[in-house]
Formats: C-alpha cells, structure tokens, sequence
C-alpha cells in the first residue's frame, strides 16, 4: 500500500494543564488508523534550512515543520480523509502531505 509522509506546520504548543487533553487527542487520532500509522513520527524542533550554496540559515523558512508521520493510505485522497482528523487542525496548524516514491 502506498506511503504518506505527513508533515506537520505550525499549531500551538499546550500550555501544561492541557497537554494531557492534547496527547490523548493525538493517541486517539493515531488509533482511529490502526496499523496505517507505519511511523507515528514525533515533533520536531527549531528547524534550519540549508541552502543550495551549501550555507546554513536559521528559522526554517516561511512554513517551518513542527512534527511528522509516516502512514499508509490507498490514495491522496484516503491520506487527506485519514489527515482531516489530526488535532494540529484544531490547533491552528496545517498539514503538508507527501507520498513516498520506492526507489
């Protein structure tokens, strides 16, 4: 079955009172896929761009990531039905869908 990388842009960071409600949020999301979540991923942190110079810029672009996934999906749009549930939505944030190429 084909592969998605999900990445994750932006969202709001849970102040500690609700990062409980927040995780449990995204293990429910996970779970409603089952075994199409290959690699649930993790946040990630300030990003850097490295440009085709070959020079090192902080920041990450205008769109910088703030997580990932990789999860299997019979097409775009069943990666799009299984990305409209995703808690970083809710939270303001945005999903960039990519599928994987075998080489």
């Amino acid at each position: 079955m084909p592969k998605y990388l999900f990445v994750y842009h932006g969202g709001s960071a849970p102040n500690p009172a609700d990062v409980k409600k927040v995780m449990d949020a995204w293990g429910n999301w996970f779970g409603s896929m089952g075994s199409a979540v290959i690699d649930g991923g993790n946040p990630v942190g300030k990003s850097s761009t490295v440009k085709s110079d070959g020079s090192l810029a902080a920041g990450g672009g205008a769109n910088p990531a703030s997580g990932y996934s990789l999860i299997e999906a019979s097409s775009l749009e069943d990666a799009h039905k299984k990305a409209s549930g995703c808690p970083i939505l809710k939270a303001g944030g945005s999903i960039e869908i990519a599928a994987c190429m075998d080489m």
